[in-house]
């Protein structure tokens, strides 16, 4: 029997291209990687990875063994998740990925009393932006801003982030629109629907300034760097800045709860659902009037 540690190790380099990129993602050592891949090579008396100067390819007979070795994780995750939706106890770490702007303004906040009513449960909450696999189990739930396509999970709308304009009241003071700069995101973020919209409506005007995060942008604002475009449930509610009146469409992101289908009725995943669900319905301008049930993504 092959030992599956050394196929985990594998399917990281094949995805990662590198035996540093695979260590990274492991979080194990840069040799711990290059001896797991030697010995499953060993057990299969094949070789299955070229190693080049700057990259690692799969040989030919290493493409057919990584379709077979994803094939072999999926039905090791379904396993563990239907082990795992089977404990009634509402007990156990539950790991949720969820856009910054979210944890760090609207979760973070309410923790305190997730912790009083769950004192069992420990969750574990990334702020990050980019798409997580639930099927892999980089998180057992997610909050994102676009509808998941993952075909093992379920949905859940929960309601609208809209976004406006805003800018300190001395920037107003001192600036004609026409003559407003702009807040806008650094190049790494250039594609989120939020910069096209706001690059719309400063058109031929100045962007100011460039930062990575809605924490940054709405200190800026505040600080009197410019015009930013901001959810308004954090423009509206914090001090210090004006709404603007702009030309130009409204805007507004979707948000969107996931989790795997096997998972769905897991206790403590359903626990932390619920809490999710409540920090965004009673979050003025967040969330929705009757949030639909959870559907296939």
């Amino acid at each position: 029997m092959f030992d599956w540690e050394n196929f985990r190790h594998f399917l990281a380099v094949a995805r990662a291209g590198t035996l540093s990129g695979a260590a990274r993602s492991l979080q194990v050592d840069h040799a711990t990687v290059s001896r797991r891949l030697a010995a499953l090579e060993s057990e299969l008396q094949v070789p299955l990875v070229e190693r080049l100067p700057r990259s690692c390819r799969l040989t030919p007979m290493g493409v057919q063994v990584y379709e077979q070795a994803k094939a072999m994780e999926t039905s090791a995750f379904a396993v563990e998740r239907l082990a795992r939706a089977s404990q009634e106890p509402l007990a156990g770490k539950v790991t949720l990925s969820a856009p910054p702007v979210l944890v760090t303004h609207l979760l973070a906040g309410r923790l305190v009393d997730f912790r009083a009513e769950h004192p069992s449960i420990q969750l574990s909450v990334s702020a990050q932006a980019q798409q997580v696999s639930l099927s892999r189990r980089e998180a057992d739930i997610a909050l994102r801003l676009v509808r998941p396509a993952e075909s093992s999970s379920v949905v859940r709308k929960l309601g609208q982030m809209p976004f406006a304009l805003y800018a300190s009241p001395d920037y107003l003071a001192m600036h004609r629109p026409e003559d407003w700069a702009f807040i806008a995101y650094d190049a790494q973020f250039a594609d989120m629907p939020q910069q096209q919209w706001l690059l719309g409506i400063a058109g031929n005007r100045a962007i100011g300034c460039e930062l990575s995060d809605i924490g940054s942008h709405l200190a800026a604002a505040r600080a009197g760097a410019g015009v930013a475009g901001l959810p308004c449930f954090l423009g509206d509610e914090g001090p210090g800045l004006v709404r603007l009146e702009h030309e130009g469409p409204l805007f507004s992101r979707d948000i969107w709860l996931v989790v795997h289908r096997d998972l769905r009725r897991s206790a403590p995943l359903r626990a932390v659902m619920d809490f999710i669900a409540k920090a965004v319905t009673e979050k003025a301008g967040l969330g929705l009037e009757a949030a639909p049930r959870m559907e296939s993504s």
